[in-house]
């Protein structure tokens, strides 16, 4: 999932030859990591997390932008009580499917009892406007851009939850990469911030996923048996 200009721009400022291939979906991505096989992918701290605790690959460098942390927040029915429905019904929370801003946080929030998985954040506020969920979990950045699309909706910081924690579009080498090809691909990405549509690429600490993974720590999500 690296920009699609990328590419190009690595393999020339590397001297690697960098193929780029389209992935179907996030298991495809994991599938390809567990071969042992040479592969990058740029991706969010769902799938991120999952290759740390799997031991399948180590974060290269993260694209600065502002938005690089983001965190998920509640969307409910205005004139609700957010913590009302935490209490009252917390089966009843929608989420999108493999996010640190939806299912991590949903389930972290309900101590893995939210039951509602949908494709994406807009069906997660649509499934809450139907009334098919009590409330949903989103990304903030998304909801900043998207919450106008829902006028009669409203957004609750979830304590201990809704913090600007999880790293974001970050480059990441397989196992089957070696140190001294990684080398030569982090000195080419910091001179590509361009062609990744960021600021700047920055070196990224596998630390920063700590939070990522107490979401699912405390949603009961198992990230070495997770499957979509």
């Amino acid at each position: 999932m690296t920009p699609a200009p990328a590419y190009s721009t690595l393999s020339n400022r590397s001297g690697l030859q960098i193929r780029p291939r389209i992935a179907n979906s996030y298991p495809q991505i994991l599938d390809t990591f567990s071969t042992g096989k040479p592969a990058l992918v740029y991706v969010g701290s769902f799938v991120q997390t999952i290759i740390r605790a799997r031991n399948l690959g180590e974060g290269l460098m993260q694209g600065i932008n502002g938005k690089e942390l983001y965190a998920g927040v509640l969307v409910y029915p205005k004139g609700e009580d957010p913590n009302a429905i935490f209490r009252d019904h917390p089966t009843e929370i929608a989420y999108a499917v493999g996010a640190s801003s939806g299912e991590s946080s949903a389930k972290a929030a309900t101590a893995g009892r939210a039951t509602i998985p949908t494709k994406n954040h807009t069906a997660t506020c649509g499934a809450v406007k139907a009334g098919k969920a009590k409330a949903g979990v989103v990304k903030n950045w998304w909801w900043e851009a998207n919450s106008t699309r829902f006028p009669k909706l409203d957004v609750y910081l979830i304590p201990g939850i809704s913090e600007k924690k999880n790293p974001d579009n970050v480059l990441t080498a397989s196992k089957g990469v070696p140190t001294e090809v990684k080398t030569r691909i982090k000195k080419a990405v910091s001179a590509s911030s361009d062609a990744f549509g960021v600021d700047k690429m920055s070196d990224f600490d596998a630390s920063a996923l700590d939070f990522s993974l107490s979401l699912m720590a405390r949603g009961k999500i198992d990230p070495k048996t997770y499957q979509w």
